[in-house]
């Protein structure tokens, strides 16, 4: 098929580069020229585990290109993915829909025969139902333009992974003939046998902020329990096993440590705790603003455990190195970063802050240019008195503790993300600190 992505970030790249991958003529469509060229030479501006070798592979086969220009896409395409970003709006509750109305007001006009518009991004119930009255009213074609909502459920580091070889799929619509041409584009996902639920816009529209709200709620409930655990020196670790092995609840998201961020789940759960409360669901948005309110205080803890493993000497003058400036290892995105605040919260104390990352370097310089960052992890440690890791990158748990216990001042380690094995390192002469964990 002939098909348009219009939007290029983390959600549009990824999609258009997998949808050349699974046999789909592409042109993807952004307003940013700088991003287009680099995009077409092959460069990616982001970063995602496997998609720069998908992005050369495709853009070089010829399959896959870029454009700032909306005529050529709906003169290209019969199906048009919507994904652009919806951020949080200025009331700091609800989505910011103003990219999405944008790109139906850019698109429709230029659509004078029938196709379909495919929304990919995260947005309010009711949505579809208003772009799809915007989009036939712009449009040449008219009603022979369909819109369907069809939101992303990819987790990042794995955006790649989660197009290819989705877990289900979700189409909000109301025609046959959208269900047609949903079923075309994803036939070899679909074939190889990937659910795919068909359900009314609203439906399709809070199937996403209920999956995501969910992830949140599941994240604040076990930090909430290894707050509990510091209170009673018990251990998070063995009752993350514990509840783990329960097939009602499961192991995955169940990491206690300073909370979740990026550019999903903080805004999804904001947004929908605020739709509860529009529906009259009281109760609902107050379960969920419980929720908000743990995962907002997860740096207040993860600064006590810092407090307590200095054993009351103060931060201020203290070098301090951060592992980790993305808010999950697998990407370079810094939207909303734990470890960005934790960062900001030592630097408030007094401390120099030393940021080390293996793929964020980059665009955490550009959100917060006042730390000093390094991109080699052994001289990140050097001189330092203490050490926090925030992002729990699979290069921290690999790092060998043995041979970096001479690079700090003092070789001491604060956990806040439970991912380290403490046992080699406390061997190795470090002290190590993790949240929910008793200090042995």
């Amino acid at each position: 098929m002939r098909i348009s992505v219009i939007g290029c970030g983390h959600l549009g790249i990824p999609h258009a580069a997998a949808m050349a991958e699974i046999g789909h003529e592409v042109i993807g469509v952004d307003v940013d020229q700088a991003k287009v060229d680099r995009l077409n030479a092959g460069e990616c501006p982001i970063y995602e585990a496997g998609l720069p070798e998908l992005l050369v592979r495709h853009t070089m086969s010829g399959r896959l290109r870029f454009t700032t220009e909306i005529r050529e896409a709906a003169d290209f395409a019969d199906l048009h993915f919507i994904g652009v970003g919806t951020p949080i709006d200025a009331d700091g509750r609800s989505y910011d829909t103003a990219q999405v109305y944008g790109a139906i007001r850019w698109l429709a006009p230029h659509l004078d025969r029938p196709c379909t518009i495919v929304g990919k991004s995260t947005v309010t119930v009711g949505t579809t139902r208003q772009v799809t009255a915007l989009a036939q009213r712009l449009a040449p074609a008219a009603e022979r333009v369909d819109v369907v909502w069809n939101p992303e459920f990819l987790r990042e580091g794995h955006a790649v992974e989660d197009t290819l070889r989705s877990d289900r799929l979700i189409a909000g619509l109301t025609t046959t003939g959208a269900e047609k041409a949903i079923r075309a584009v994803y036939a070899p996902i679909l074939d190889a046998g990937v659910p795919l639920f068909v359900t009314d816009p609203q439906t399709a529209e809070l199937a996403k902020g209920a999956a995501n709200t969910f992830l949140g709620l599941k994240i604040s409930y076990i930090n909430a329990v290894a707050d509990m655990c510091e209170a009673a020196d018990a251990d998070i670790s063995q009752i993350v096993d514990i509840l783990g092995i329960d097939p009602r609840i499961g192991s995955g998201g169940m990491r206690p440590g300073i909370g979740y961020g990026g550019g999903c789940l903080p805004k999804d759960v904001r947004a929908f705790t605020a739709s509860a409360a529009q529906l009259g669901a009281g109760r609902a948005a107050d379960l969920l603003r419980a929720a908000e309110q743990i995962n907002e205080n997860r740096t207040g803890v993860a600064m006590d455990l810092v407090t307590r493993a200095l054993g009351g000497r103060p931060l201020k003058g203290a070098r301090v190195t951060v592992w980790g400036a993305a808010f999950k290892p697998g990407t370079n995105d810094v939207r909303e970063s734990p470890a960005l605040a934790l960062a900001q919260a030592l630097q408030q104390a007094g401390a120099t802050v030393t940021v080390h990352d293996p793929q964020a370097v980059a665009t955490a310089t550009v959100r917060n240019p006042e730390f000093d960052y390094t991109d080699d992890l052994p001289a990140s440690l050097d001189g330092a008195d203490l050490i926090v890791l925030a992002t729990e990158w699979p290069e921290y748990r690999q790092a060998d503790p043995q041979a970096l216990a001479h690079r700090p001042a003092t070789p001491l380690l604060v956990d806040c993300r439970t991912t380290l094995a403490p046992e080699p390192w406390r061997a190795a002469g470090w002290t190590v600190h993790q949240l929910g964990r008793p200090g042995k």
